[in-house]
């Protein structure tokens, strides 16, 4: 879907951003990067839809030269969502989200359609929003529609450069799980950018984190939990020294209560899950599902964790 070939950035200075950097986004995938302030991700990102210009190297989308591409062609079909929300503030909510496709001529009828299905989507009722001014909602209210202004024109890919960075907590948690609810429904090709590394486990099918503008390593969130390449990459994600007695989900598993069923299929674990991994799903959630290989068999809760580690540290401390 995106090919990056040798692709390297070079300032005036002869600073490099990047530095001949090999990967490929998969057509669907949810692709993080992710990376200490200066490492080169937001450039990264930005050469995909040619904010910044490459110095060597070929970057490739469905096989085609981004250079190859009409830049507004390129634009219209990448959408992108920055940190700055950046709505137009002279404009209504729908207004700001018709801006691209009325540039591509849709018709006044598709375009409300449109501007109603997407607002639907992400929980803001269009006869109440749509002739709101952006200064009229609130900061997750705006990103909301950031958002979905990003996929009004139905593009194949979704470039996010830290968009929920500048959130409260609160909103930034409910944020992250409508985008993973929305990317389930809508199946686009999304390059994230990130420098919280919760974040990043929660949301990415695969994570690249880069230092000093090369890749240090690429792979889904249990890879990297679990076989991180490097001391970097291991205290970039945070795992630390955690019991040294075996530990067996058994001891802190639940029975599945009634009423949180969708919960708990919503998140989830496997029975073959590390300690590390399932401490990394609950840090995100209340409660997590236990899977076997086809069923959810019982829920691990937060507390009943934090009650198995105190009396495993109570363990180790006699």
């Amino acid at each position: 879907m995106i090919a990056f070939e040798n692709v390297t950035k070079r300032y005036a200075n002869n600073q490099v951003a990047v530095n001949a950097i090999n990967l490929e986004i998969k057509k669907g995938e949810f692709f993080v990067i992710i990376g200490p302030s200066g490492c080169g991700k937001t450039t990264l990102l930005k050469m995909i839809n040619r904010l910044i210009a490459l110095s060597d190297g070929t970057i490739r989308i469905n096989g085609k030269r981004i250079s190859d591409y009409n830049i507004h062609e390129l634009r219209w079909n990448i959408g992108y969502v920055l940190q700055q929300i950046a709505l137009f503030p002279h404009m209504t909510i729908a207004e700001n989200i018709a801006v691209v496709p009325e540039m591509k001529k849709w018709s006044a009828a598709q375009i409300q359609q449109r501007v109603q299905a997407l607002l639907d989507m992400v929980g803001l009722e269009p006869d109440k929003y749509s002739k709101r001014r952006p200064n009229e909602l609130s900061g997750g209210e705006q990103q909301r529609v950031g958002v979905v202004r990003a996929l009004a024109a139905d593009p194949e890919i979704i470039l996010m450069d830290e968009p929920f960075s500048a959130l409260d907590p609160i909103s930034r948690t409910k944020l992250q799980d409508d985008l993973l609810e929305l990317q389930r429904a809508i199946q686009k090709t999304i390059v994230f950018v990130s420098h919280d590394m919760q974040e990043a486990l929660k949301l990415g099918d695969r994570i690249c984190v880069m230092r000093e503008g090369e890749i240090v390593q690429i792979g889904t969130p249990q890879d990297l939990i679990h076989h991180p390449v490097n001391d970097f990459v291991q205290q970039f994600i945070g795992v630390k020294d955690y019991p040294s007695n075996e530990f067996h989900i058994q001891q802190v598993i639940e029975p599945l209560e009634e009423g949180q069923s969708l919960h708990a299929l919503n998140y989830s674990v496997t029975t073959n899950d590390s300690l590390p991994f399932i401490l990394q799903q609950l840090a995100q959630h209340e409660c997590v599902g236990v899977k076997n290989e086809t069923d959810i068999i019982g829920i691990i809760t937060r507390q009943s964790m934090l009650q198995f580690l105190a009396a495993e540290r109570g363990d180790t401390n006699d």
